[in-house]
């Protein structure tokens, strides 16, 4: 069995810088907040919040085109997630007793919004639509500044579409530690989303393990791909490279049953590679890229499966058939003309995915992300005689006895 080895740091050191930077900000607040965004974004700021005329003059600094192309995306998010609600369901277990469960948004969340090496304005789309659709009454966002303290302008008018209006200018475990913890000017909130890098994951998990409620463990972005001799390879390798560009720690695999493709898209990503402007990130994200060669498309799916990858293309003939293999991956995308940017963009899923191997036994973010289920129980005093006994004779032989005199108080009251 081949087994492909993610990229990592080492966890301890990331442990403890983590940890450090959120015991400050835990303690001080805003200071420590502003400090840090000196210190990791280069940026000293007067002020955390953006303000209503910094999201103004960010609309005049988007292009139409850009506009057009935000609104048609969350027109999409918004048509799929919608579709998404919840149903509640009134079931009668036995004669007078009656389940049924309420979906009930969670009142504040936070929202973080990746911007270091490229500034990414979709997240915004994809986590702040469904908070709205959910009903979260509380939408906090924060994204890195740059160097001027501004977010960059489609950020802005990406949360302005969604209708999220509470901003600030704050990156990396700083953000995260803000929102869990709140400070002078950050809201604390009950639950955080969003992807980020490894120093920002490990930030969520910490937070996660005492304060606050996380999305998932999202990490560096990666992609792979099933294909076959049908594939393009001009498009596989441009798959390929998407996943490269986001960052030095993503990675890229494609498992193939087809030598030639194989050679075909080794030759096809150095020549697309050469023509990036993100050249040397993706070049760095590629030593952790792997191209495999298999017998079988059976081969290649038990690779992927035990992989679990964030996305997943299947670049072959009968993908409709493979589709049915796939039990752990994140985002699946289907045949030669659904490249990833799809799903990162505009199709209306969300790319807001597990990472690392967590597909395993995370989903993605959609509308429950957002929402909790309260289950409710109604007992009649026919439900007391329907349940009544077995609840009394389990409680009792579990030594509960309270438990039991509460169930057999009613019964005595109702002559049982």
């Amino acid at each position: 069995m081949i087994t492909i080895e993610r990229p990592h740091k080492d966890a301890a050191e990331l442990g403890a810088t983590v940890r450090g930077v959120l015991n400050d900000i835990k303690s001080r607040g805003d200071d420590a907040v502003k400090e840090y965004e000196l210190k990791f974004d280069k940026v000293q700021l007067n002020a955390l919040k953006v303000t209503d005329e910094e999201i103004e003059e960010a609309e005049k600094l988007v292009s139409d085109e850009l506009r057009d192309a935000l609104v048609l995306a969350h027109k999409n998010i918004c048509a799929f997630h919608s579709s998404q609600r919840f149903e509640s369901v009134k079931v009668e277990t036995c004669k007078g007793v009656t389940c049924w469960q309420k979906s009930v948004a969670i009142e504040k969340v936070g929202l973080y919004v990746p911007g270091g090496t490229a500034p990414l304005f979709s997240t915004v789309l994809m986590l702040a639509t469904p908070a709205k659709i959910a009903g979260c009454k509380d939408i906090v966002l924060c994204s890195p500044p740059n160097r001027e303290g501004k977010l960059h302008p489609a950020i802005l008018v990406a949360a302005k579409i969604a209708g999220v209006n509470n901003i600030f200018k704050i990156g990396g475990v700083q953000a995260i530690g803000a929102m869990a913890y709140g400070t002078q000017s950050v809201p604390k909130v009950s639950k955080i989303f969003g992807p980020g890098n490894q120093y920002v994951m490990a930030a969520k998990q910490e937070v996660s393990l005492h304060d606050v409620a996380i999305d998932m463990p999202a990490g560096p972005s990666e992609v792979a791909i099933v294909a076959d001799e049908s594939a393009n390879p001009v498009f596989v390798a441009a798959d390929f490279l998407s996943q490269a560009e986001h960052g030095v720690d993503s990675q890229a695999v494609l498992v193939t049953t087809s030598a030639k493709l194989k050679a075909q898209v080794e030759t096809e990503i150095q020549r697309q590679l050469d023509l990036l402007p993100r050249k040397e990130i993706a070049a760095q994200a590629l030593q952790w890229s792997r191209l495999v060669l298999v017998d079988t498309i059976d081969e290649a799916m038990e690779i992927i499966n035990e992989y679990a990858p964030e996305h997943l293309i299947l670049a072959v003939k009968d993908y409709m058939k493979v589709a049915d293999m796939v039990v752990n991956a994140g985002s699946v995308f289907l045949g030669n003309y659904s490249c990833e940017s799809a799903g990162d963009y505009a199709s209306g899923t969300n790319h807001t995915l597990p990472t690392s191997g967590y597909a395993k036994a995370y989903s993605g973010v959609n509308l429950d992300s957002f929402c909790r289920k309260i289950t409710f129980q109604e007992l009649t005093t026919d439900g007391i005689r329907s349940i009544g006994p077995a609840v009394a004779e389990m409680a009792g032989n579990e030594m509960l006895d309270a438990h039991k005199n509460a169930m057999t108080l009613r019964m005595e009251e109702i002559g049982l």
